[in-house]
């Protein structure tokens, strides 16, 4: 499986948003798997998390995110639930799972009826230690800003703090896991 040429098909006359996508899924791929690799011990699928970390963001196309090349009818926070839908359709249920559950540091339930996101009623949140493990390298580059730096910790904490101190919890359990702090 190639997730790029995954990508490619989905993207045909999307220039922009292609360009945009394969460079951020690039960075999250490599990151994802410097995690992956300081977490051998627990035992990851390396070449599904970059295969993963690839494909997680291949919904954002049919989304209105003007500024990414993305002119879709669908809100962005949208971009999971498409991208589970479009990997389903390929034939791979288990990367869709990841491109669902890595918005944010997950969706509950809860989130879902509480922001009224226009999504299923469903849990969204990371179960795997892979979907864990591209979620948290995600965090790391912007979609805004300097799409192409990566930010440090202490920035991507104070980003999920907006959200709560309940996604700050699952972020910094995170962050222990993964790199010791």
């Amino acid at each position: 499986m190639d997730p790029v040429e995954i990508i490619k098909k989905h993207y045909a006359g999307h220039p922009k948003a292609l360009k945009f996508l394969l460079e951020h899924s690039g960075q999250v791929a490599v990151k994802a798997v410097e995690v992956a690799m300081r977490v051998r011990h627990l035992g990851p699928d390396v070449r599904f998390i970059e295969e993963a970390a690839m494909l997680h963001d291949i919904g954002i196309f049919r989304t209105a995110a003007p500024q990414l090349g993305c002119h879709g009818g669908h809100p962005y926070i949208c971009h999971g639930v498409i991208g589970r839908a479009l990997l389903e359709q390929e034939g791979l249920p288990l990367h869709a799972l990841v491109c669902e559950r890595h918005v944010g540091v997950g969706l509950t339930v809860e989130d879902i009826k509480k922001k009224q996101f226009p999504m299923p009623l469903r849990d969204m949140t990371p179960q795997s230690l892979e979907e864990k493990i591209v979620c948290y390298a995600d965090k790391f580059f912007s979609k805004d800003g300097k799409p192409l730096e990566e930010k440090p910790l202490d920035a991507v904490r104070d980003f999920i703090a907006r959200f709560g101190e309940d996604k700050l919890a699952v972020f910094d359990r995170w962050a222990r896991m993964f790199e010791g702090k």
